[in-house]
């Protein structure tokens, strides 16, 4: 079977596991890579970038590497190579449980439980929640279920189109290093900066995807390609800002503005700021099927792209093989 129909049939097994099933409890392969990235940065940490860098290496090149030696030894087997990729897809993708601790903040905030909403928040996010009221909360939620439809969904997706089970592997250790030793707290300012650096890398293709789906998806296309193009650029963070963009277009909300991380004050630029309202509480169920949306989407752009590429990889391929058949025969 052709490497591109086995990300086909697996990315969407992977998916629809997801769906039915969501994350494991326990046992999940990404906290096994995070218990592990934890010991590495145990015996590396130095306060510098080049050890920064060697942690990075050492991790997602790990991960990537590892699945490449799981590829491999499959490849004789059509059956194998897509319960690979199935199992690897269900790994690393997390769109059912983020809409379903999405959710369960919204459901906090719905009820009036304002405590049981802030102890909910950290499963999404890494803002500080006692800080935080009932909007602030709900703003957090949509922003958070915006910016994980890119890196927990359609970037592994992206990813994994364009190189299979390492693609997907490299993609979820990227971002997971990133959210571990890429923030800018006194000890990962230095020695996270690579992490940093190869997430924003990894995320850019996805980013944009997300943006574009979310255009497609959200009902408000206009709005969302003006709060792309006006907004995207003033947050800091190059991926996230053309999501969370598109997102607060496509449901006519504001995002951004003061926030806390960590005990560090950021007043991050208003999107969507002209057009939008304040978050209310029924926007995150609005979000999270939004983000469900983009998601199905992106498995079918990402599965037609692997398709054509092949294709037309196919067509060149027989070109070049046929003109020589041409060019040398005589005439009579």
């Amino acid at each position: 079977m052709r490497a591109d129909r086995i990300f086909a049939y697996g990315a969407t097994a992977g998916l629809i596991g997801d769906l039915l099933l969501g994350d494991p409890r326990r046992g999940h392969p990404v906290a096994a890579f995070g218990q592990a990235a934890a010991e590495v940065e145990r015996r590396l940490w130095r306060d510098h970038r080049g050890w920064g860098a060697l942690h990075t290496l050492v991790c997602a090149g790990g991960a990537a590497g590892g699945a490449a030696l799981l590829t491999h030894a499959v490849r004789r087997s059509p059956a194998a190579s897509v319960a690979l990729t199935a199992a690897a897809t269900w790994s690393v993708v997390g769109g059912t449980s983020l809409g379903r601790e999405a959710r369960a903040v919204g459901a906090a905030l719905a009820a009036g439980d304002l405590g049981l909403a802030r102890e909910r928040l950290p499963h999404l996010c890494g803002r500080d929640p006692q800080s935080l009221d009932g909007p602030q909360i709900a703003r957090a939620v949509v922003e958070s279920v915006a910016e994980n439809t890119s890196d927990a969904v359609v970037g592994a997706l992206v990813w994994g189109a364009l190189a299979g089970v390492p693609g997907l592997a490299g993609f979820r250790a990227a971002n997971t290093l990133d959210a571990m030793v890429g923030h800018k707290s006194p000890r990962h300012l230095r020695y996270g900066w690579a992490s940093a650096r190869l997430d924003d890398l990894a995320g850019w293709p996805g980013a944009r995807l997300t943006a574009l789906l979310a255009v497609a998806a959200g009902g408000r296309p206009a709005d969302a390609v003006r709060a792309w193009r006006a907004d995207a650029a003033k947050h800091p963070s190059p991926n996230a800002g053309p999501v969370e963009a598109s997102f607060a277009g496509a449901l006519g909300v504001r995002l951004g503005g003061t926030l806390a991380y960590g005990g560090r004050i950021e007043h991050r630029p208003v999107l969507n700021g002209e057009t939008g309202r304040a978050v209310e509480t029924a926007d995150i169920e609005r979000a999270v099927r939004l983000s469900r949306r983009v998601g199905a989407l992106a498995l079918g752009v990402c599965v037609a792209g692997r398709l054509g590429a092949a294709l037309a990889a196919r067509r060149i391929a027989g070109r070049r093989t046929a003109a020589p058949r041409v060019a040398g025969r005589r005439s009579t």
